[in-house]
């Protein structure tokens, strides 16, 4: 398997060491707000990409961290009138929550900041001691980039160009450089602290990734992954901090960045009213069209959300599941002749292989789909059986929950008392019969094999409300 390593700008071969586990390691959510859509898709594609390892024998350990403590989180804490605790607690439920209903399920750990400090304040130590961190007295203890060579490298910025960092960067007038960050933060007005040899404060942001992966998995490891808008100056900063506390390069043999997200070609922002979080996507339609959506786009490329594009990809997931519940009824009701193998589409795996290309995955289940779809009456009850295992097996090593919406009793009742009006010639009972059927939003289809049910406008219709 190649991944684009956004380090050394090409392919890189998967770093596998023989009997060992692959670390990877995801920046999760700084928990002061509801998460949108854009923060799902990042989640969703490191979901699916350990899913797939993992359905083909490869063992990984995935890590996330949760910035429970941090400059947003106070500020929320104080407009709600309550403590950044409080604010932490709550959206940190809120975010489990989303995970649990958007089917992510992969993470191994979930680690919270404020479960290390002794580890944070442990390595910011070590970089005092090997002269990478400065104190400004009142304010806190920070990282000087001039003392570190490589800044700016991920990113592809010069020494000056990462002096422009503006996202999230720690505002000083004594500090030595622009670029540079704080490691701990001296505690003023009641904050969140901690009493430590470094003074009574709190982390700074990117302090707490190192000290949490560290812990986990020492000063190297395989994969780190996130969101674009997270390598610089976040990611420039593990970088730094993790290569100047150990002495070792790389910190990190592959980095992943996910795209970003627009909707109708902009930004989300509040003001804008185009912020749709994963609650409100997940009143309208179900976990596996918004994984669809993230999954028909590469992941290291833009994302426009649409409200167009989420209609087609509803159809296109309606179109999947009839297939497969055609699937099914073949294989009930036809007849045994022999038993192809089973397993997954060749093509769909090395699609994957390639820098985890799901479009182009995701484009062979459909092609597949479309070649089978003429010939579907004609099946053996093996052959339906393993076309169905065949396309189940590719989707769930992605994360879908790809099952057919089951027929409620009353219709399949119906459509039998319609089937023995058919037989007894009694027709103006049975068109009644289908009518009833139709009435109830369902479909009776006569096919070679008998007659085959269907939800009507399944598209619109099957979307679980969460």
């Amino acid at each position: 398997m190649q991944l684009f390593d956004t380090l050394s700008g090409r392919k890189e071969s998967l770093p596998r060491e023989k009997g060992k586990p692959l670390n990877l390691f995801v920046c999760g959510p700084t928990v002061y707000d509801y998460l949108h859509i854009g923060n799902a898709r990042t989640y969703l594609v490191f979901d699916a990409f350990v899913k797939f390892l993992r359905s083909e024998k490869i063992k990984v350990f995935y890590l996330q961290n949760i910035t429970d403590v941090d400059d947003k989180i106070i500020a929320r804490a104080k407009e709600e009138k309550t403590s950044p605790e409080v604010i932490a607690q709550k959206y940190t439920a809120i975010y489990r929550r989303n995970m649990r209903n958007l089917l992510i399920t992969a993470v191994d750990t979930y680690a919270s900041a404020t479960e290390f400090i002794p580890q944070i304040v442990t390595q910011i130590q070590t970089l005092i001691d090997k002269g990478y961190a400065y104190k400004i007295p009142n304010d806190g203890w920070y990282f000087d980039i001039s003392k570190f060579h490589n800044y700016g490298r991920l990113a592809r910025r010069t020494r000056e160009q990462a002096e422009d960092g503006v996202s999230r960067i720690d505002e000083s007038v004594e500090k030595r450089n622009k670029g540079d960050f704080c490691l701990w933060k001296f505690s003023h007005d009641g904050d969140p602290n901690w009493k430590t040899e470094l003074g009574e404060g709190r982390p700074g942001w990117h302090i707490e990734d190192t000290a949490i992966s560290e812990h986990y998995f020492g000063s190297q490891y395989e994969l780190h992954g996130g969101g674009v808008d997270l390598k610089f100056p976040h990611h420039e900063a593990e970088i730094a901090q993790q290569e100047s506390a150990s002495g070792k390069a790389p910190f990190v043999k592959i980095w992943m960045h996910v795209g970003a997200l627009t909707i109708n070609g902009v930004k989300m922002s509040k003001s804008k009213n185009n912020y749709v979080t994963i609650e409100d996507f997940l009143k309208k339609y179900s976990a596996n069209i918004l994984r669809l959506i993230a999954l028909t786009h590469h992941y290291r490329s833009p994302l426009n959300y649409t409200e167009s594009m989420v209609e087609d990809h509803v159809k296109s997931w309606a179109t999947l599941l009839e297939f497969l519940g055609k699937l099914r009824f073949v294989e009930k009701h036809a007849i045994v002749k022999h038993n192809p193998p089973k397993g997954k589409i060749q093509e769909f795996d090395k699609a994957l292989e390639n820098d985890f290309n799901t479009p182009a995955a995701i484009g062979v289940i459909f092609r597949r789909v479309g070649e089978l779809q003429p010939k579907v009456w004609k099946f053996s009850k093996s052959e339906a059986r393993g076309f169905y295992s065949d396309i189940t097996a590719c989707l769930k090593s992605l994360g879908f929950s790809p099952e057919p919406p089951k027929i409620p009793r009353k219709i399949e009742e119906l459509s039998s008392k319609r089937e023995q009006s058919r037989r007894n010639k009694q027709f103006v009972q049975a068109d009644g019969l289908r009518g009833e059927i139709e009435r109830l939003g369902y479909i009776v289809e006569d096919t070679p094999l008998g007659p085959y049910i269907c939800q009507k406008n399944l598209s619109s219709k099957f979307l679980p409300k969460i």
